[in-house]
């Protein structure tokens, strides 16, 4: 009889918490990954004081690097489609500085493990990049006394050579936080997001150009509302109100509406500068707040304590709405037809959550992208 095959190793991650401020590391801060989710749910729950949500990985590392000046050992936490992000900090801060953090880095598309597209060519280079930035860098280990040699070892590291150190963290390490909850309290008073997508889509011309944020709004939108004018941005976290600006600026289309959200708007707020400062007439952006990274496991982002409003006036939008129902919403969405002043923002404040049974974009990414350039092509 054949042996069935032994079950993967898994680490708890209060034990990965505990092991890590033994070996003295912490403070903790980054941008949530599912991988990963449980740790940071920990951290929330047990070490608040020691936890930092940021909005982009490069901001996580540059707060490390001024803890490592203040006599911290910091980890960042941070998925590798984000490593992008950091490349620059890690590169010309910590390394010019010689200031070093620990990444605690997820891996995602690593290769022969399926995932989704946006995360196979950065799942396929992580190793590489790390190697290429002179960042030694291994696997996290599965068992709880590995663990503790190799961050000794990776403390040592840090202090001969005051550079930064990373583990690679592989789907299914972490096993799930059995502690308190802490994603945000239910709303059901607040619409949810596939809610609030049909009231934007029932009122838009058919033709108008839809741009979605990474993540589940792009899939909600593909699997309600799909039509060639949908682009669906399917990585690059915080671009989509970007593209929207490009294609505003240069496409024939009277309106252009980019279905954004409050993590991604977050973590490339300077968007909101340049579209001011650009001022396209027909660009609506659609901020889709529900004050949680919904994808990767419901952490706060942080939004609550943002005024996106007051921040769009003062990046130069023309008009802006913060609406919290469906009657404010249509609204919001009427005062925005085509012709109106622009760019305008209508930031919506929805409750977090999303149909468990939802899939992945069925289209691929350059069939999305090829059907959708000509779709407003002149």
């Amino acid at each position: 009889m054949t042996a069935a095959p032994a079950a993967p190793r898994t680490l708890d991650p209060a034990v990965i918490v505990r092991t890590f401020r033994a070996a003295g590391l912490g403070p903790f801060s980054g941008v949530p990954c599912s991988f990963l989710g449980p740790v940071i749910s920990c951290l929330q729950q047990e070490h608040p004081a020691d936890y930092l949500t940021t909005a982009n990985e490069g901001e996580a590392v540059a707060i490390a690097a001024g803890a490592r000046l203040a006599g911290r050992l910091p980890v960042v936490i941070l998925q590798n489609s984000g490593l992008g992000n950091a490349v620059n900090p890690l590169t010309s801060l910590c390394h010019t500085l010689r200031l070093p953090v620990l990444l605690l880095i997820t891996w995602r598309g690593r290769p022969g493990s399926p995932d989704e597209p946006q995360h196979e060519l950065m799942g396929r280079i992580t190793p590489d990049l790390l190697t290429a930035m002179e960042i030694r860098h291994e696997v996290l280990p599965a068992e709880q006394a590995a663990l503790a040699e190799r961050l000794n070892v990776a403390v040592d590291h840090m202090r001969s050579t005051r550079l930064p150190y990373a583990f690679v963290v592989p789907k299914g390490l972490v096993a799930p936080y059995e502690g308190p909850d802490a994603r945000p309290a239910p709303r059901p008073d607040r619409m949810l997001r596939t809610e609030a997508i049909a009231e934007v889509m029932h009122a838009l011309d058919a033709r108008t150009p839809v741009i979605a944020t990474t993540g589940k709004t792009a899939r909600e939108l593909e699997r309600d509302w799909d039509r060639p004018e949908n682009l669906y941005v399917v990585g690059s976290m915080g671009c989509a109100s970007s593209v929207a600006l490009g294609v505003a600026l240069h496409a024939s289309a009277r309106q252009v509406v980019v279905l954004d959200g409050d993590g991604a708007a977050l973590m490339r707020m300077e968007a909101l500068a340049t579209i001011g400062r650009a001022g396209p007439a027909g660009l609506v952006h659609v901020l889709l707040d529900n004050e949680a990274y919904d994808s990767t496991g419901t952490q706060p982002t942080g939004s609550a304590a943002t005024d996106f409003a007051a921040l769009a006036v003062a990046c130069g939008y023309r008009s802006t709405a913060d609406v919290d129902d469906a009657a404010g919403l249509r609204a919001a969405l009427a005062e925005a037809r085509p012709g109106a002043p622009g760019p305008r923002l209508i930031r919506v404040r929805i409750a977090p959550g999303s149909d468990p049974r939802l899939g992945r974009p069925a289209l691929s990414p350059p069939v999305s992208a090829a059907r959708f350039q000509e779709a407003i092509a002149p």
